[in-house]
């Protein structure tokens, strides 16, 4: 990763470390979880570097862009592998930040920023994809697998985050969904908050 990538990364890890440190009822109490970054953590961060990176041109989607802190571990991996992503977010204040930051990090080039529904805007894209990563709202896990499965590439990878924690039904119900996917290889990893890593044969 370049320095300039690096610097943003660190101002980012300085706002998450705050952010964590505050008790979690201090950190809820007054405060939108709208303008929280709520990101995936610089372990996942660093297996999604890798899996952009390690794909020949991947076209990558990112499901939830919140303040770009996962986007720019996508975007870097992108970077070296000649790949793209397109990043969906619902609220235009998070999209807009995660651009500028992007930008600072000298890899907004690499990204492809979109702010609408996350299901309407899967359903409008032409192109089909080598890597996924599923981080939004947890209720709308498994309606964005069945939106986004039909366009996946043959050996695609999907990583869908906080499957141990929270967790919870719809972490489950997600789980259950693509392991029952034809072709569909999965495991759940302990890095971060839990990530389900998924793979279609090719």
């Amino acid at each position: 990763m370049e320095q300039i990538a690096i610097d943003v990364l660190n101002a980012y890890h300085e706002r998450l470390k705050a952010e964590r440190a505050q008790p979690r009822e201090s950190r809820l109490a007054g405060v939108s979880r709208d303008n929280l970054m709520l990101a995936v953590g610089p372990d996942t961060g660093q297996v999604l570097n890798s899996l952009a990176g390690s794909l020949p041109q991947p076209n990558i989607l990112e499901l939830g862009t919140s303040f770009g802190y996962s986007t720019l571990w996508l975007a870097d991996g992108a970077r070296r592998s000649g790949g793209k992503v397109t990043t969906i977010e619902q609220l235009e204040h998070k999209s807009a930040y995660a651009k500028e930051q992007l930008r600072l990090a000298g890899l907004d080039s690499y990204v492809e920023f979109i702010v609408g529904d996350a299901l309407e805007v899967i359903d409008s894209l032409p192109q089909m994809f080598d890597l996924v990563l599923v981080d939004l709202w947890k209720d709308l896990y498994v309606p964005c697998l069945e939106r986004f499965y039909p366009k996946l590439k043959s050996g695609a990878i999907v990583v869908a985050d906080n499957i141990i924690r929270p967790g919870g039904e719809n972490a489950r119900a997600y789980q259950n969904a693509i392991r029952s996917k034809a072709g569909m290889q999965s495991v759940l990893l302990p890095v971060g908050t839990g990530i389900e890593i998924s793979r279609l044969e090719q």
